[in-house]
């Protein structure tokens, strides 16, 4: 339980949005389990408090700063935070996006920009934020958190969720080619069907919710949704030493789908 002695991590979104496990709340606790320190990030407080109760209760060591990234300070605050608290930072981990239903036609400027500024502006504002600390110490590692609607379409339309997902894929290889030189590492998982709090708040809100895990269920080949602790164990790989080689990587955790 030591794949992440003493790293440094940052988690954005680490809170959940209802009862239960959500894929940055599963994430950070499991970082902490393998032994981080971890900065629970998440413009929820009580969210961000509820995550960091979990991994103090465990033993292991969390702080949070309860901030908006969408305000462009935001990044920068989570930077000043991790040198004066840490030292700097060994793991980012960016795993927050919102997606708004609607094709080209029936898709408004506003709604765009709105998805956009949250899933991929935020995840570069971010990085450019901490990548000094990165490039100073020669080291660190970037996990972002996608989705499979990045590469396969969804049963409904939902244009700029689709297109901000597929941009975050290839912002992290850009990231990773231009830092590979620093030993800075960049990854994105690519979660398909995954049973979350937010599924049933922010997907379905009025479908029944045995009927919505049957339906979602059906979808995959391995017949049952997944988990937020199977993006939480991707994570926990692509951020500890035992992915030092693995770089630039879009990881599907999908139960088949892309198959």
């Amino acid at each position: 339980m030591n794949r992440l002695q003493d790293k440094r991590i940052a988690v954005i979104g680490a809170g959940s949005v209802g009862e239960g496990w959500g894929n940055g709340k599963a994430a950070a606790v499991g970082f902490a389990r393998e032994g981080a320190r971890v900065l629970c990030v998440d413009r929820d407080q009580a969210a961000a408090e509820e995550t960091s109760r979990i991994i103090e209760s465990e033993g292991s060591r969390a702080a949070i700063l309860p901030v908006d990234m969408t305000d462009p300070e935001g990044p920068a605050q989570v930077a000043r935070d991790m040198q004066e608290r840490w030292g700097g930072i060994d793991v980012l981990h960016f795993n927050i996006g919102i997606s708004k239903r609607g094709g080209v036609l029936d898709s408004t400027l506003d709604d765009w920009q709105a998805v956009f500024n949250l899933n991929l502006t935020a995840a570069f504002l971010t990085t450019k934020a901490v990548l000094p600390m990165m490039r100073m110490q020669e080291s660190g590692a970037f996990v972002f958190v996608s989705s499979l609607a990045a590469v396969l379409a969804g049963p409904y339309a939902y244009v700029s969720y689709e297109a901000s997902k597929a941009a975050l894929c290839r912002f992290a290889q850009s990231v990773a080619k231009e830092n590979a030189p620093y030993g800075i590492r960049a990854n994105t998982i690519l979660p398909g069907v995954i049973d979350t709090p937010h599924v049933a708040q922010f997907v379905a809100p009025d479908t029944d919710a045995d009927d919505l895990s049957k339906q979602r269920a059906a979808l995959v080949p391995m017949g049952r949704q997944g988990s937020a602790w199977d993006i939480a164990h991707a994570a926990i790989y692509l951020a500890s030493d035992e992915a030092g080689f693995v770089t630039g990587i879009n990881l599907p955790v999908d139960g088949g789908m892309t198959l």
